[in-house]
Protein backbone atom coordinates (compact mmCIF):
# COMPACT_ATOMS: atom_id res chain seq x y z
CA UNK A 1 0.00 0.00 0.00
CA UNK A 2 1.24 3.48 -0.92
CA UNK A 3 0.03 6.36 1.25
CA UNK A 4 -0.21 10.09 0.60
CA UNK A 5 -0.12 11.87 3.93
CA UNK A 6 -1.13 15.54 4.41
CA UNK A 7 0.55 16.63 1.17
CA UNK A 8 0.49 20.37 0.40
CA UNK A 9 1.93 22.28 -2.55
CA UNK A 10 2.43 26.05 -2.62
CA UNK A 11 3.68 28.33 -5.40
CA UNK A 12 4.67 31.92 -4.57
CA UNK A 13 2.73 31.84 -1.31
CA UNK A 14 -0.56 30.54 -2.75
CA UNK A 15 -1.66 26.91 -2.26
CA UNK A 16 -2.30 24.63 -5.21
CA UNK A 17 -3.67 22.02 -2.78
CA UNK A 18 -3.54 21.51 1.00
CA UNK A 19 -3.43 18.50 3.33
CA UNK A 20 -4.27 15.89 0.71
CA UNK A 21 -4.45 12.40 2.23
CA UNK A 22 -5.38 9.08 0.58
CA UNK A 23 -4.12 5.51 0.14
CA UNK A 24 -3.41 3.57 -3.05
CA UNK A 25 -4.14 -0.15 -2.79
CA UNK A 26 -3.48 -3.08 -5.08
CA UNK A 27 -6.07 -3.33 -7.91
CA UNK A 28 -6.92 0.38 -7.61
CA UNK A 29 -7.37 1.88 -11.07
CA UNK A 30 -7.71 5.58 -10.34
CA UNK A 31 -8.74 8.37 -12.71
CA UNK A 32 -7.28 11.70 -11.54
CA UNK A 33 -9.75 14.44 -12.48
CA UNK A 34 -9.99 18.22 -12.13
CA UNK A 35 -10.04 21.27 -14.35
CA UNK A 36 -6.87 22.49 -16.09
CA UNK A 37 -4.50 23.99 -13.53
CA UNK A 38 -6.03 22.11 -10.56
CA UNK A 39 -2.72 20.29 -9.94
CA UNK A 40 -3.25 16.83 -11.46
CA UNK A 41 0.16 16.54 -13.18
CA UNK A 42 1.85 18.08 -10.11
CA UNK A 43 0.35 15.40 -7.85
CA UNK A 44 1.45 12.67 -10.28
CA UNK A 45 5.03 14.03 -10.25
CA UNK A 46 5.04 14.00 -6.43
CA UNK A 47 3.87 10.36 -6.40
CA UNK A 48 6.62 9.55 -8.92
CA UNK A 49 9.25 11.26 -6.72
CA UNK A 50 10.07 13.76 -9.51
CA UNK A 51 8.81 16.73 -7.43
CA UNK A 52 8.78 17.28 -3.67
CA UNK A 53 5.69 18.59 -1.82
CA UNK A 54 5.92 21.79 0.24
CA UNK A 55 4.66 19.78 3.23
CA UNK A 56 3.59 16.19 3.87
CA UNK A 57 4.98 12.95 2.46
CA UNK A 58 4.39 9.94 0.23
CA UNK A 59 5.22 6.58 1.83
CA UNK A 60 5.75 3.32 -0.06
CA UNK A 61 7.18 -0.11 0.89
CA UNK A 62 10.96 -0.27 0.50
CA UNK A 63 10.93 -2.63 -2.50
CA UNK A 64 7.92 -1.01 -4.27
CA UNK A 65 8.42 0.04 -7.90
CA UNK A 66 6.61 3.17 -9.06
CA UNK A 67 6.74 3.80 -12.84
CA UNK A 68 5.83 7.16 -14.37
CA UNK A 69 4.96 8.11 -17.95
CA UNK A 70 5.03 11.93 -18.25
CA UNK A 71 3.13 13.90 -20.90
CA UNK A 72 6.35 15.06 -22.60
CA UNK A 73 9.40 12.86 -22.98
CA UNK A 74 13.10 13.41 -23.44
CA UNK A 75 14.63 10.24 -24.88
CA UNK A 76 18.16 9.50 -26.09
CA UNK A 77 18.64 8.58 -29.73
CA UNK A 78 21.70 6.31 -29.76
CA UNK A 79 20.02 2.86 -29.52
CA UNK A 80 17.47 0.71 -31.37
CA UNK A 81 13.82 0.34 -30.36
CA UNK A 82 14.47 -3.20 -29.04
CA UNK A 83 17.55 -2.12 -27.02
CA UNK A 84 15.68 0.83 -25.49
CA UNK A 85 12.71 -1.34 -24.47
CA UNK A 86 15.06 -4.00 -23.04
CA UNK A 87 16.37 -1.40 -20.56
CA UNK A 88 13.27 -2.31 -18.52
CA UNK A 89 15.24 -5.37 -17.35
CA UNK A 90 18.53 -3.54 -16.67
CA UNK A 91 18.06 -3.86 -12.89
CA UNK A 92 17.62 -7.66 -13.07
CA UNK A 93 20.46 -8.07 -15.58
CA UNK A 94 22.63 -5.83 -13.38
CA UNK A 95 21.94 -8.13 -10.39
CA UNK A 96 22.97 -11.16 -12.46
CA UNK A 97 26.20 -9.47 -13.56
CA UNK A 98 27.03 -8.41 -9.97
CA UNK A 99 26.45 -11.98 -8.74
CA UNK A 100 28.78 -13.37 -11.41
CA UNK A 101 31.50 -10.87 -10.44
CA UNK A 102 31.17 -11.70 -6.71
CA UNK A 103 31.23 -15.49 -7.42
CA UNK A 104 34.36 -14.97 -9.50
CA UNK A 105 35.96 -13.23 -6.51
CA UNK A 106 35.02 -16.17 -4.23
CA UNK A 107 36.63 -18.59 -6.69
CA UNK A 108 39.89 -16.65 -7.00
CA UNK A 109 40.43 -15.36 -3.45
CA UNK A 110 42.18 -17.48 -0.83
CA UNK A 111 41.58 -15.36 2.31
CA UNK A 112 38.75 -17.68 3.45
CA UNK A 113 38.93 -16.61 7.10
CA UNK A 114 38.89 -12.86 6.44
CA UNK A 115 36.04 -10.43 7.21
CA UNK A 116 35.88 -9.37 3.52
CA UNK A 117 35.43 -12.97 2.32
CA UNK A 118 32.51 -13.42 4.74
CA UNK A 119 30.94 -10.16 3.51
CA UNK A 120 31.16 -11.31 -0.13
CA UNK A 121 29.42 -14.61 0.81
CA UNK A 122 26.68 -12.59 2.55
CA UNK A 123 26.28 -10.31 -0.50
CA UNK A 124 26.05 -13.28 -2.90
CA UNK A 125 23.51 -14.99 -0.66
CA UNK A 126 21.36 -11.82 -0.41
CA UNK A 127 21.55 -11.15 -4.18
CA UNK A 128 20.82 -14.81 -5.05
CA UNK A 129 17.73 -14.79 -2.84
CA UNK A 130 16.42 -11.67 -4.62
CA UNK A 131 17.43 -12.83 -8.11
CA UNK A 132 16.02 -16.37 -7.89
CA UNK A 133 12.78 -15.15 -6.30
CA UNK A 134 12.05 -13.36 -9.61
CA UNK A 135 10.15 -15.75 -11.86
CA UNK A 136 12.13 -16.90 -14.86
CA UNK A 137 11.58 -14.50 -17.73
CA UNK A 138 12.28 -14.91 -21.42
CA UNK A 139 13.30 -11.25 -21.76
CA UNK A 140 13.37 -11.11 -25.57
CA UNK A 141 9.94 -12.74 -25.91
CA UNK A 142 8.41 -10.31 -23.36
CA UNK A 143 9.93 -7.27 -25.14
CA UNK A 144 8.68 -8.53 -28.51
CA UNK A 145 5.13 -9.22 -27.24
CA UNK A 146 4.83 -5.80 -25.58
CA UNK A 147 6.25 -3.79 -28.50
CA UNK A 148 3.96 -5.56 -30.97
CA UNK A 149 0.94 -5.00 -28.69
CA UNK A 150 1.74 -1.28 -28.77
CA UNK A 151 1.70 -1.26 -32.57
CA UNK A 152 5.38 -1.77 -33.53
CA UNK A 153 6.25 -4.12 -36.39
CA UNK A 154 9.02 -6.68 -36.08
CA UNK A 155 10.89 -4.73 -38.76
CA UNK A 156 10.88 -1.67 -36.42
CA UNK A 157 12.87 -3.44 -33.67
CA UNK A 158 16.29 -2.81 -35.21
CA UNK A 159 15.54 0.79 -36.24
CA UNK A 160 17.14 3.59 -34.17
CA UNK A 161 14.70 5.45 -31.88
CA UNK A 162 15.75 8.71 -33.60
CA UNK A 163 13.68 7.67 -36.66
CA UNK A 164 10.42 7.72 -34.66
CA UNK A 165 8.06 10.59 -33.87
CA UNK A 166 7.29 11.77 -30.32
CA UNK A 167 4.15 9.61 -30.17
CA UNK A 168 6.07 6.44 -31.04
CA UNK A 169 8.84 7.27 -28.56
CA UNK A 170 6.16 7.60 -25.90
CA UNK A 171 5.13 4.03 -26.74
CA UNK A 172 8.71 2.82 -26.27
CA UNK A 173 8.71 4.41 -22.79
CA UNK A 174 5.32 2.82 -22.13
CA UNK A 175 6.72 -0.58 -23.18
CA UNK A 176 9.58 -0.15 -20.65
CA UNK A 177 7.07 0.67 -17.91
CA UNK A 178 4.79 -2.29 -18.68
CA UNK A 179 7.75 -4.71 -18.83
CA UNK A 180 8.90 -3.72 -15.33
CA UNK A 181 5.57 -4.96 -13.86
CA UNK A 182 5.59 -2.08 -11.33
CA UNK A 183 3.49 -1.87 -8.16
CA UNK A 184 2.07 1.47 -9.30
CA UNK A 185 1.86 2.86 -12.84
CA UNK A 186 1.38 6.62 -13.24
CA UNK A 187 0.18 7.70 -16.70
CA UNK A 188 -0.22 11.31 -17.84
CA UNK A 189 -2.25 11.43 -21.10
CA UNK A 190 -1.01 8.05 -22.39
CA UNK A 191 -3.46 7.78 -25.32
CA UNK A 192 -2.40 10.93 -27.19
CA UNK A 193 -0.68 9.80 -30.43
CA UNK A 194 -2.09 6.23 -30.18
CA UNK A 195 -4.41 4.54 -32.66
CA UNK A 196 -7.65 2.82 -31.54
CA UNK A 197 -6.22 -0.72 -31.64
CA UNK A 198 -3.21 0.23 -29.49
CA UNK A 199 -5.46 2.05 -26.99
CA UNK A 200 -7.68 -1.04 -26.74
CA UNK A 201 -4.59 -3.24 -26.26
CA UNK A 202 -3.24 -0.93 -23.52
CA UNK A 203 -6.65 -0.85 -21.81
CA UNK A 204 -6.86 -4.66 -21.83
CA UNK A 205 -3.22 -5.03 -20.70
CA UNK A 206 -3.67 -2.68 -17.72
CA UNK A 207 -6.95 -4.32 -16.65
CA UNK A 208 -5.44 -7.83 -16.81
CA UNK A 209 -1.86 -7.22 -15.63
CA UNK A 210 -1.37 -3.95 -13.70
CA UNK A 211 -1.28 -3.99 -9.92
CA UNK A 212 -2.34 -0.35 -9.43
CA UNK A 213 -2.78 2.51 -11.91
CA UNK A 214 -3.34 6.27 -11.67
CA UNK A 215 -4.20 7.90 -14.97
CA UNK A 216 -4.84 11.44 -16.21
CA UNK A 217 -6.66 11.21 -19.53
CA UNK A 218 -9.12 13.13 -21.68
CA UNK A 219 -10.18 9.90 -23.42
CA UNK A 220 -13.53 9.29 -21.75
CA UNK A 221 -14.02 5.72 -23.07
CA UNK A 222 -10.50 4.69 -22.02
CA UNK A 223 -10.99 6.15 -18.52
CA UNK A 224 -14.47 4.58 -18.13
CA UNK A 225 -13.34 1.12 -19.24
CA UNK A 226 -10.16 1.12 -17.15
CA UNK A 227 -10.89 2.80 -13.82
CA UNK A 228 -12.77 1.74 -10.69
CA UNK A 229 -12.06 4.85 -8.60
CA UNK A 230 -12.03 8.59 -9.33
CA UNK A 231 -10.11 11.22 -7.35
CA UNK A 232 -11.10 14.80 -8.15
CA UNK A 233 -8.87 17.75 -7.26
CA UNK A 234 -10.90 20.94 -6.79
CA UNK A 235 -10.26 24.15 -4.84
CA UNK A 236 -7.14 22.69 -3.22
CA UNK A 237 -8.97 19.63 -1.83
CA UNK A 238 -9.67 16.13 -3.10
CA UNK A 239 -12.85 14.11 -3.29
CA UNK A 240 -12.48 10.35 -3.53
CA UNK A 241 -15.18 8.36 -5.34
CA UNK A 242 -15.03 4.54 -5.42
CA UNK A 243 -16.43 4.44 -8.93
CA UNK A 244 -15.60 5.06 -12.61
CA UNK A 245 -15.74 8.41 -14.43
CA UNK A 246 -19.35 8.35 -15.71
CA UNK A 247 -20.80 7.45 -12.31
CA UNK A 248 -18.50 10.00 -10.63
CA UNK A 249 -20.04 12.78 -12.80
CA UNK A 250 -23.50 11.89 -11.47
CA UNK A 251 -22.29 11.72 -7.85
CA UNK A 252 -20.43 15.03 -8.21
CA UNK A 253 -23.60 16.71 -9.52
CA UNK A 254 -25.53 15.40 -6.48
CA UNK A 255 -22.73 16.58 -4.14
CA UNK A 256 -22.84 20.11 -5.57
CA UNK A 257 -26.63 20.26 -5.28
CA UNK A 258 -26.34 19.21 -1.62
CA UNK A 259 -23.59 21.81 -0.97
CA UNK A 260 -25.67 24.51 -2.66
CA UNK A 261 -28.69 23.67 -0.42
CA UNK A 262 -26.49 23.77 2.73
CA UNK A 263 -24.96 27.06 1.51
CA UNK A 264 -28.41 28.62 0.91
CA UNK A 265 -29.75 27.40 4.28
CA UNK A 266 -26.67 28.77 6.06
CA UNK A 267 -26.92 32.13 4.23
CA UNK A 268 -30.55 32.42 5.36
CA UNK A 269 -29.54 31.57 8.97
CA UNK A 270 -26.69 34.17 8.91
CA UNK A 271 -29.06 36.84 7.57
CA UNK A 272 -31.55 36.11 10.40
CA UNK A 273 -28.77 36.28 13.06
CA UNK A 274 -27.36 39.51 11.62
CA UNK A 275 -30.83 41.03 11.53
CA UNK A 276 -31.34 40.13 15.23
CA UNK A 277 -27.94 41.65 16.16
CA UNK A 278 -28.69 44.91 14.27
CA UNK A 279 -32.18 45.17 15.77
CA UNK A 280 -31.27 44.60 19.40
CA UNK A 281 -27.61 45.70 19.71
CA UNK A 282 -28.50 48.80 21.75
CA UNK A 283 -31.17 47.07 23.90
CA UNK A 284 -29.91 46.40 27.44
CA UNK A 285 -32.28 43.47 28.12
CA UNK A 286 -31.06 41.66 25.00
CA UNK A 287 -27.29 42.23 25.51
CA UNK A 288 -26.52 38.57 26.39
CA UNK A 289 -28.55 37.22 23.47
CA UNK A 290 -26.80 39.68 21.09
CA UNK A 291 -23.33 38.65 22.38
CA UNK A 292 -24.24 34.97 22.12
CA UNK A 293 -25.26 35.43 18.46
CA UNK A 294 -22.06 37.42 17.66
CA UNK A 295 -20.01 34.50 19.06
CA UNK A 296 -22.16 32.07 17.09
CA UNK A 297 -21.31 33.93 13.86
CA UNK A 298 -17.59 34.01 14.72
CA UNK A 299 -17.51 30.24 15.31
CA UNK A 300 -19.62 29.34 12.30
CA UNK A 301 -17.80 27.31 9.62
CA UNK A 302 -18.87 28.73 6.31
CA UNK A 303 -20.12 26.14 3.82
CA UNK A 304 -18.21 26.25 0.52
CA UNK A 305 -19.70 25.27 -2.81
CA UNK A 306 -17.16 23.62 -5.11
CA UNK A 307 -16.34 25.71 -8.12
CA UNK A 308 -17.74 24.62 -11.43
CA UNK A 309 -15.57 25.24 -14.46
CA UNK A 310 -17.92 27.69 -16.17
CA UNK A 311 -15.41 28.68 -18.87
CA UNK A 312 -17.14 27.31 -21.95
CA UNK A 313 -16.33 27.37 -25.59
CA UNK A 314 -18.92 29.02 -27.78
CA UNK A 315 -18.28 27.06 -30.95
CA UNK A 316 -20.33 27.24 -34.13
CA UNK A 317 -19.20 26.63 -37.69
CA UNK A 318 -20.36 29.16 -40.30
CA UNK A 319 -23.04 27.87 -42.74
CA UNK A 320 -21.39 25.75 -45.45
CA UNK A 321 -21.71 27.06 -49.03
CA UNK A 322 -23.28 24.37 -51.26
CA UNK A 323 -20.79 22.01 -52.93
CA UNK A 324 -21.26 19.45 -55.69
CA UNK A 325 -22.94 16.10 -54.88
CA UNK A 326 -19.61 14.29 -54.33
CA UNK A 327 -16.87 16.41 -52.73
CA UNK A 328 -14.37 13.49 -52.89
CA UNK A 329 -14.18 10.84 -55.65
CA UNK A 330 -11.38 8.23 -55.50
CA UNK A 331 -10.74 5.50 -58.08
CA UNK A 332 -7.73 3.18 -58.45
CA UNK A 333 -5.72 5.34 -56.04
CA UNK A 334 -2.25 4.02 -55.13
CA UNK A 335 0.45 5.70 -53.04
CA UNK A 336 4.04 4.45 -52.78
CA UNK A 337 7.24 5.82 -51.28
CA UNK A 338 9.91 4.04 -53.34
CA UNK A 339 9.18 0.31 -52.91
CA UNK A 340 7.00 0.89 -49.85
CA UNK A 341 3.28 0.72 -50.74
CA UNK A 342 1.08 2.72 -48.34
CA UNK A 343 -2.22 1.67 -49.99
CA UNK A 344 -3.20 0.43 -53.45
CA UNK A 345 -6.22 0.57 -55.80
CA UNK A 346 -8.45 2.49 -53.36
CA UNK A 347 -11.92 3.31 -54.74
CA UNK A 348 -14.75 5.16 -52.97
CA UNK A 349 -16.85 8.34 -52.96
CA UNK A 350 -17.79 10.70 -50.14
CA UNK A 351 -21.19 12.33 -50.69
CA UNK A 352 -22.16 15.90 -49.77
CA UNK A 353 -23.11 16.17 -46.07
CA UNK A 354 -21.59 12.81 -45.07
CA UNK A 355 -19.57 12.59 -41.86
CA UNK A 356 -16.91 9.89 -42.16
CA UNK A 357 -14.11 8.59 -39.92
CA UNK A 358 -10.67 7.43 -41.10
CA UNK A 359 -9.43 4.79 -38.65
CA UNK A 360 -6.62 2.22 -38.51
CA UNK A 361 -3.17 1.74 -37.06
CA UNK A 362 -0.64 4.56 -37.26
CA UNK A 363 1.40 4.45 -40.45
CA UNK A 364 -1.33 2.78 -42.56
CA UNK A 365 -2.00 5.90 -44.67
CA UNK A 366 -4.78 7.95 -43.03
CA UNK A 367 -2.83 11.23 -43.00
CA UNK A 368 -1.29 10.31 -46.38
CA UNK A 369 -4.76 10.18 -48.00
CA UNK A 370 -5.64 13.51 -46.37
CA UNK A 371 -2.47 15.04 -47.87
CA UNK A 372 -3.45 13.59 -51.28
CA UNK A 373 -6.91 15.23 -51.03
CA UNK A 374 -5.17 18.50 -50.08
CA UNK A 375 -2.93 18.20 -53.17
CA UNK A 376 0.22 18.16 -51.01
CA UNK A 377 1.62 14.89 -52.44
CA UNK A 378 1.56 13.07 -55.78
CA UNK A 379 -0.07 9.66 -56.33
CA UNK A 380 -1.15 7.15 -58.97
CA UNK A 381 -4.82 6.79 -60.04
CA UNK A 382 -7.72 9.21 -59.79
CA UNK A 383 -8.56 11.54 -56.90
CA UNK A 384 -11.05 14.26 -57.70
CA UNK A 385 -12.17 17.03 -55.38
CA UNK A 386 -15.77 17.89 -56.34
CA UNK A 387 -17.28 21.07 -57.82
CA UNK A 388 -17.17 24.15 -55.55
CA UNK A 389 -15.46 22.21 -52.73
CA UNK A 390 -14.05 24.69 -50.21
CA UNK A 391 -11.71 22.82 -47.88
CA UNK A 392 -10.95 23.65 -44.26
CA UNK A 393 -8.00 21.57 -43.05
CA UNK A 394 -6.79 20.98 -39.50
CA UNK A 395 -3.48 19.06 -39.67
CA UNK A 396 -2.28 16.76 -36.89
CA UNK A 397 0.52 19.20 -36.09
CA UNK A 398 -1.61 22.31 -36.72
CA UNK A 399 -1.05 23.69 -33.22
CA UNK A 400 2.74 23.47 -33.64
CA UNK A 401 2.60 25.31 -37.00
CA UNK A 402 1.54 28.56 -35.30
CA UNK A 403 4.11 31.39 -35.17
CA UNK A 404 5.41 31.22 -31.59
CA UNK A 405 6.52 34.86 -31.50
CA UNK A 406 3.08 36.30 -32.27
CA UNK A 407 0.54 37.03 -29.56
CA UNK A 408 -2.89 35.34 -29.48
CA UNK A 409 -4.48 38.55 -30.85
CA UNK A 410 -1.89 38.99 -33.63
CA UNK A 411 -2.34 35.35 -34.74
CA UNK A 412 -6.02 35.96 -35.51
CA UNK A 413 -5.58 39.58 -36.67
CA UNK A 414 -3.30 38.27 -39.45
CA UNK A 415 -6.02 36.13 -41.04
CA UNK A 416 -9.19 38.08 -40.22
CA UNK A 417 -10.76 40.05 -43.07
CA UNK A 418 -13.57 42.60 -43.46
CA UNK A 419 -16.08 43.09 -40.62
CA UNK A 420 -14.61 40.16 -38.66
CA UNK A 421 -11.63 42.36 -37.75
CA UNK A 422 -13.82 44.47 -35.47
CA UNK A 423 -14.96 41.34 -33.62
CA UNK A 424 -11.61 39.62 -32.93
CA UNK A 425 -11.84 40.16 -29.15
CA UNK A 426 -15.38 38.69 -29.09
CA UNK A 427 -14.26 35.65 -31.11
CA UNK A 428 -11.25 35.12 -28.81
CA UNK A 429 -13.52 35.47 -25.78
CA UNK A 430 -15.82 32.76 -27.14
CA UNK A 431 -12.75 30.49 -27.26
CA UNK A 432 -11.82 31.28 -23.65
CA UNK A 433 -9.10 33.81 -24.51
CA UNK A 434 -9.89 36.98 -22.58
CA UNK A 435 -8.23 39.71 -20.51
CA UNK A 436 -4.44 39.40 -20.48
CA UNK A 437 -4.44 36.05 -22.32
CA UNK A 438 -4.99 37.72 -25.69
CA UNK A 439 -1.59 39.45 -25.30
CA UNK A 440 0.19 36.17 -24.40
CA UNK A 441 2.72 34.92 -26.93
CA UNK A 442 1.88 31.59 -28.58
CA UNK A 443 5.07 30.03 -27.11
CA UNK A 444 3.56 30.54 -23.61
CA UNK A 445 0.32 28.63 -24.38
CA UNK A 446 -0.52 25.08 -23.31
CA UNK A 447 -1.25 22.34 -25.87
CA UNK A 448 -5.02 22.77 -25.41
CA UNK A 449 -4.82 26.57 -25.82
CA UNK A 450 -2.79 26.22 -29.03
CA UNK A 451 -5.32 23.74 -30.43
CA UNK A 452 -8.17 26.18 -29.67
CA UNK A 453 -6.26 29.02 -31.35
CA UNK A 454 -5.60 26.89 -34.46
CA UNK A 455 -9.32 26.01 -34.51
CA UNK A 456 -10.28 29.75 -34.60
CA UNK A 457 -8.15 30.24 -37.72
CA UNK A 458 -10.09 27.40 -39.34
CA UNK A 459 -13.47 28.97 -38.45
CA UNK A 460 -12.70 32.34 -40.02
CA UNK A 461 -13.37 31.18 -43.57
CA UNK A 462 -16.62 29.49 -44.65
CA UNK A 463 -15.95 25.90 -45.82
CA UNK A 464 -18.05 22.97 -47.01
CA UNK A 465 -15.47 20.16 -46.74
CA UNK A 466 -13.92 20.01 -43.30
CA UNK A 467 -10.90 17.70 -42.80
CA UNK A 468 -9.73 17.28 -39.21
CA UNK A 469 -6.64 15.15 -38.47
CA UNK A 470 -6.52 14.28 -34.73
CA UNK A 471 -8.23 17.51 -33.58
CA UNK A 472 -8.85 16.30 -29.99
CA UNK A 473 -5.23 15.79 -28.85
CA UNK A 474 -4.64 18.17 -25.89
CA UNK A 475 -8.35 19.06 -25.54
CA UNK A 476 -10.08 18.29 -22.25
CA UNK A 477 -13.31 16.23 -22.12
CA UNK A 478 -15.55 19.30 -21.81
CA UNK A 479 -13.99 21.13 -24.80
CA UNK A 480 -14.13 17.93 -26.87
CA UNK A 481 -17.86 17.60 -26.17
CA UNK A 482 -18.41 21.20 -27.33
CA UNK A 483 -16.38 20.59 -30.52
CA UNK A 484 -18.35 17.36 -31.12
CA UNK A 485 -21.70 19.21 -30.82
CA UNK A 486 -20.48 21.91 -33.24
CA UNK A 487 -19.40 19.25 -35.76
CA UNK A 488 -22.77 17.48 -35.45
CA UNK A 489 -24.44 20.78 -36.34
CA UNK A 490 -22.02 21.48 -39.23
CA UNK A 491 -24.01 21.24 -42.46
CA UNK A 492 -21.07 20.46 -44.79
CA UNK A 493 -19.04 17.29 -45.40
CA UNK A 494 -16.72 16.06 -42.64
CA UNK A 495 -13.66 13.80 -42.77
CA UNK A 496 -12.33 12.93 -39.30
CA UNK A 497 -9.03 11.19 -38.57
CA UNK A 498 -9.25 10.27 -34.89
CA UNK A 499 -8.43 7.54 -32.38
CA UNK A 500 -10.92 8.85 -29.81
CA UNK A 501 -13.80 6.35 -29.71
CA UNK A 502 -16.07 8.51 -27.55
CA UNK A 503 -15.53 11.55 -29.83
CA UNK A 504 -16.35 9.53 -32.98
CA UNK A 505 -19.38 7.83 -31.39
CA UNK A 506 -22.57 9.44 -32.72
CA UNK A 507 -20.59 11.78 -34.99
CA UNK A 508 -19.34 9.65 -37.91
CA UNK A 509 -21.92 7.55 -39.75
CA UNK A 510 -19.43 5.75 -42.02
CA UNK A 511 -15.96 4.31 -41.31
CA UNK A 512 -13.02 3.95 -43.71
CA UNK A 513 -10.59 1.36 -42.31
CA UNK A 514 -6.91 1.65 -43.30
CA UNK A 515 -4.81 -1.53 -43.06
CA UNK A 516 -2.88 -4.16 -45.04
CA UNK A 517 -2.31 -1.62 -47.85
CA UNK A 518 -6.08 -1.33 -48.42
CA UNK A 519 -8.85 1.15 -47.63
CA UNK A 520 -12.06 -0.66 -46.69
CA UNK A 521 -15.45 1.10 -46.49
CA UNK A 522 -17.82 0.19 -43.60
CA UNK A 523 -21.42 1.44 -43.74
CA UNK A 524 -21.84 1.71 -39.96
CA UNK A 525 -20.94 3.96 -37.06
CA UNK A 526 -17.82 3.55 -34.92
CA UNK A 527 -19.55 1.42 -32.25
CA UNK A 528 -20.78 -1.07 -34.87
CA UNK A 529 -17.40 -1.09 -36.58
CA UNK A 530 -15.50 -1.81 -33.33
CA UNK A 531 -18.02 -4.50 -32.34
CA UNK A 532 -17.60 -6.30 -35.67
CA UNK A 533 -13.83 -5.73 -35.66
CA UNK A 534 -13.55 -7.42 -32.25
CA UNK A 535 -15.52 -10.41 -33.56
CA UNK A 536 -13.32 -10.53 -36.68
CA UNK A 537 -10.17 -10.46 -34.53
CA UNK A 538 -11.52 -13.22 -32.28
CA UNK A 539 -12.33 -15.39 -35.33
CA UNK A 540 -8.83 -14.71 -36.68
CA UNK A 541 -7.32 -15.86 -33.34
CA UNK A 542 -9.52 -18.99 -33.38
CA UNK A 543 -8.43 -19.76 -36.96
CA UNK A 544 -4.76 -19.44 -35.97
CA UNK A 545 -5.33 -21.60 -32.88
Amino acid sequence: MISVDAVSVEFNGSALFSNITFNINENDRIALMGKNGAGKSTLLKILAGVNKPTRGKVSAPKDATIAYLPQHLLTKDDVTVFEEASKAFSKILGMKQEMEELNHQLETRTDYESEEYSQIIEQVSELSEKYYSIEEINFDAEVEKTLMGLGFLRSDFARPTSEFSGGWRMRIELAKILLQKPDLILLDEPTNHMDIESIQWLEEFLIQNAKAVIVISHDKTFVDNLTNRTIEITMGRIYDYKTNYSHYLQLRKERREQQQKQFDDQAKQIAEIQEFIERFKGTYSKTLQVQSRVKMLEKMEIVEVDEVDTSALNLKFPPAPRSGSYPVIVDGLTKKYGDHVVFREAAFTIARGEKVAFVGKNGEGKSTLVKAIMGEIDFEGKLQVGHNAMIGYFAQNQASLLDEDLTVFQTIDQVAEGDIRTKIKDILGAFMFSGDTIDKKVKMLSGGERTRLAMIKLLLQPVNLLILDEPTNHLDIKTKDILKDALKAFDGTLILVSHDRDFLDGLANKVFEFGNKRIKEHYEDIAGFLRNKKLENLKEIERKA
